[in-house]
């Protein structure tokens, strides 16, 4: 076996396109876009790199058949509260079930981050942000959504084998949006309405721009002033629904407001996997007017939760049931009959209570971020749970 660092186009392509082979047989795997994967190590179209670096292997045999890949990244903003040190980074992992071969693919990217002085690894992990590429499925084996990982069920072995454990957990939940909800949501609901001037609307996409600036004033309200993230300026937010434009389906996109003042947003995209499993990892010219007309051909069974946030001032009033309520109302006259949320950390408990009463909610599947520690003397420590 011989392991290959990406230097040229020609190997960069490899690194992309070789797990297809690989995965191709499992009827849950679905091709990711090749230009997804290829923004992530562009310089040019990735953050990260301004305050990191990463590096790539592919993995081959004698005859030069591809048999794994992985990437090595140190980002300098990718903190957990409690870390002592640079954590280091893996992702993009595939390989043949042979712990051999798996070991080789670990042992390059640890010796690379040994000599970035990293006390870590961490990964399946994306080299930028948490939205995509993160997480190993350790149950729940189906079609992923867009931008998520996907692996056999052999993986968590590989990785379980070599010394990983599980820094954190991360949990999807989906409904049946056809069922009737908890009566107790119903309850709050009526109340909350009964009281007057909270209205629940959906995006419009002619006004993009003022419902951006509300997605900033919910988001900065809710997370940036009390979440510890960054706060969310109006202009990133403009640029953020523009990108999203073309895959909005405005009739999931909600907003609530108390009189004229934004309190709430729940944030839905379809399932854009559907669509694009059909284009098979290309998205050129011909791709994206295929594209276009599976959008407006093919209707979509599955819509995915992205956000859901409601200002701190107006929380436990029951604002998530009436959302709930409201919203279940007209998805019940659209083609989706699945609903299933990104995943939410097992150290926020707050959130996955949340969750597992939004409604009639089961567990979809769950991924797990993973970590190994370059000193095996040192005790190891789950991620820090949020209060």
């Amino acid at each position: 076996m011989q392991l290959i660092e990406i230097q040229n186009t020609t190997d960069a392509k490899r690194f992309v396109t070789g797990p297809v082979k690989l995965l191709q047989d499992d009827p849950n795997y679905i091709q990711p876009l090749e230009t997804d994967i290829e923004k992530v190590f562009d310089p040019a179209q990735n953050k990260a790199f301004r305050h990191g670096e990463c590096i790539r292997w592919i993995l081959v045999d004698s005859n030069n058949h591809f048999l794994g890949r992985i990437a090595a990244f140190v980002n300098r903003k990718y903190k957990n509260k409690g870390d002592d040190g640079i954590a280091g980074g893996i992702g993009f992992f595939d390989c043949v079930n042979d712990q051999n071969a798996a070991d080789l693919l670990f042992d390059v990217a640890r010796n690379w981050l040994l000599q970035k002085e990293c006390f870590c690894m961490d990964g399946p992990i994306n080299f930028g942000e948490r939205d995509k590429w993160w997480g190993l499925v350790i149950s729940g084996h189906q079609p992923p959504l867009y931008n998520m990982n996907f692996n056999p069920p052999y993986y968590q072995t590989l990785f379980e084998n070599y010394g990983f454990k599980p820094f954190f957990y991360q949990l999807c939940f989906g409904l049946d949006p056809a069922k009737k909800f908890n009566p107790k949501i119903y309850e709050r609901h009526r109340a909350l309405s009964e009281q007057g001037g909270y209205q629940l609307k959906h995006m419009e996409l002619s006004k993009l721009d003022k419902y951006a600036a509300d997605f900033a004033e919910v988001y900065n309200a809710a997370w940036a002033k009390h979440g510890g993230l960054k706060e969310m300026k109006v202009e990133q937010a403009i640029i953020m629904f523009k990108t999203m434009k073309p895959v909005i389906d405005p009739r999931i996109v909600w907003f609530v407001y108390h009189f004229d003042k934004p309190v709430a947003i729940f944030i839905n995209l379809p399932d854009l996997n559907q669509w694009f499993k059909k284009l098979r990892g290309k998205f050129n010219l011909i791709s994206k007017l295929k594209f276009l007309y599976y959008k407006y051909t093919v209707a979509n069974t599955k819509m995915v939760g992205l956000v859901f946030g409601i200002s701190p001032e107006y929380q436990g009033l029951g604002i998530d049931s009436f959302i709930i309520v409201e919203a279940g109302k007209e998805v019940n006259k659209m083609s989706y009959t699945q609903y299933e949320m990104q995943w939410i950390g097992d150290f926020n408990p707050k959130m996955v209570n949340i969750a597992k009463n939004f409604g009639d909610t089961f567990e979809t599947r769950k991924l797990a971020t993973f970590r190994y520690l370059f000193d095996q003397s040192q005790s190891f420590k789950r991620h820090p749970m949020i209060d």
